[in-house]
């Protein structure tokens, strides 16, 4: 079999499944969307999923993920284990919660009532201008298989609108759940950020399977979030990733960043068999943006971050910090590109990759990037790699500090830089205790 066949048969499941499901999703939203939907099946029928011979994708080999022929998440989920699920996360009084890609009301809740807070569904039947406006604007799949998956499928998801003016102190968490089941399955979560003009708000959008069963089968989770934010309006994006450990991640984030606005991302991917996140921001005149990343793997685990700070316009600032603990035979990927445009002139921006290797085994490939194309900037990047600190763990060791104690102690002061950039007290203690017991597992 050559590999165009090989692609061929990969995609034949999801085109089935579009066409059994094409009724169905023709009831979910305008006639509008019918037209993307059918769009974007076909885009993807013409893309097929990435190989490594695409240089995106050199170093994340999908056979693993494109062997298994995974079923349409149902609606039906354990109620028993996912309110068990849900009483280990923070509390906080705006949650939306979907499970297997589709809205449960009964697990979600609000108080503030100066923001928009709905699912898809609802925005439909409200004929919401500016969410019809948004949607699938901005994550483009016209040129990326995945998008073009999740948005032939578009069904469900979160819209969180922020007014103009408003500064929403309370975070909201958008919490995608994967309840697995009985046989390998996809789900297709989708969330739309819009903030007005001098907004600010915090949002956590949280993926996370339900670990721990063996009976589960692996399960699929293809996410896309597009961010829009208005005039010097101000967000604070987490993304904590703690799926299965048998699950594949593939998710996007596209962030339109407007004239003097500020958009801090801080993403974590502790969970998965495989992996890969790519967050891409488009910057307007004096925005200001920070990508700053955790990633730790070990098992066979494989990990992908990618970056796209598109400076788009002039006077506008960057700055990144992605680090990586690597243990076992696992391995990860990151790629940073830094796009300055001709016309962005007083662009300053920075990237930094950090990776510390705890085995032998372990593998990373890092490749920052710079496409310049002006004259008047400032702009660096750099990566490195390396090992436990010697000298740092004799010392710990000369004071009758255990050796895995102090091999602890040196992680998580690597980490920690990262970890102290979550502006919310109780999402950081949890983030925390999450990487903590990752490490916890290691040592085991």
């Amino acid at each position: 079999m050559t590999v165009d066949q090989a692609i061929e048969k990969s995609q034949s499941p999801y085109l089935a499944a579009f066409a059994r499901a094409e009724i169905e999703l023709a009831g979910s939203g305008p006639r509008r969307l019918e037209e993307i939907r059918r769009e974007a099946i076909d885009r993807f029928a013409d893309l097929g999923f990435p190989t490594t011979r695409d240089e995106e994708w050199k170093f994340t080999n999908l056979s693993p993920l494109t062997s298994i022929t995974f079923d349409r998440a149902s609606r039906a989920y354990d109620k028993h284990d996912v309110d068990a699920l849900i009483r280990r996360l923070p509390e906080t009084p705006n949650r939306l919660v979907f499970v297997n890609g589709y809205y449960a009301p009964e697990l979600s809740s609000w108080r503030n009532k100066g923001i928009k807070l709905l699912s898809f569904q609802k925005a439909f039947e409200q004929q919401n201008a500016k969410f019809e406006q948004l949607l699938c604007r901005y994550a483009d799949f016209r040129q990326h298989a995945f998008i073009a998956l999740n948005t032939a499928f578009l069904a469900d998801g979160a819209f969180v609108q922020i007014p103009a003016g408003a500064i929403i102190e309370e975070p909201i968490l958008l919490l995608h759940i994967s309840a697995g089941g009985a046989k390998p399955v996809v789900s297709y979560p989708r969330n739309l950020i819009v903030l007005g003009e001098h907004s600010q708000a915090s949002i956590v959008e949280t993926y996370i399977g339900l670990d721990g069963n063996s009976s589960l089968q692996p399960y699929f989770a293809n996410a896309v979030t597009e961010i829009v934010e208005g005039e010097e309006a101000i967000l604070d994006h987490y993304k904590l990733q703690m799926e299965a450990g048998n699950a594949f991640h593939i998710a996007t984030i596209q962030a339109q960043v407007g004239r003097g606005g500020v958009f801090r991302s801080y993403a974590f991917n502790l969970g998965a068999a495989l992996a890969r996140t790519e967050i891409n921001s488009v910057l307007e005149e004096g925005s200001d943006c920070t990508l700053n990343g955790l990633y730790v793997t070990r098992g066979t685990q494989h990990v992908d971050s990618r970056t796209s700070i598109d400076h788009a316009q002039p006077h506008a600032t960057s700055h990144e910090l992605y680090k990586g603990i690597l243990d076992d035979h696992s391995s990860a990927v990151f790629s940073g590109r830094i796009i300055v445009r001709k016309d962005a002139q007083k662009t300053d921006a920075k990237q930094t990759n950090k990776n510390l290797v705890l085995s032998e085994g372990a593998t990373i490939n890092t490749k920052p990037e710079l496409r310049i194309f002006a004259d008047d900037v400032r702009c660096t990047h750099g990566a490195t790699v390396g090992q436990l600190d010697a000298e740092a763990m004799f010392y710990l060791r000369s004071r009758g500090i255990e050796l895995q104690q102090a091999r602890t102690l040196l992680i998580q002061a690597f980490a920690r830089e990262i970890i102290d950039g979550i502006r919310i007290d109780s999402f950081r203690n949890y983030t925390e205790n999450a990487f903590l017991a990752r490490l916890s597992q290691e040592a085991t």
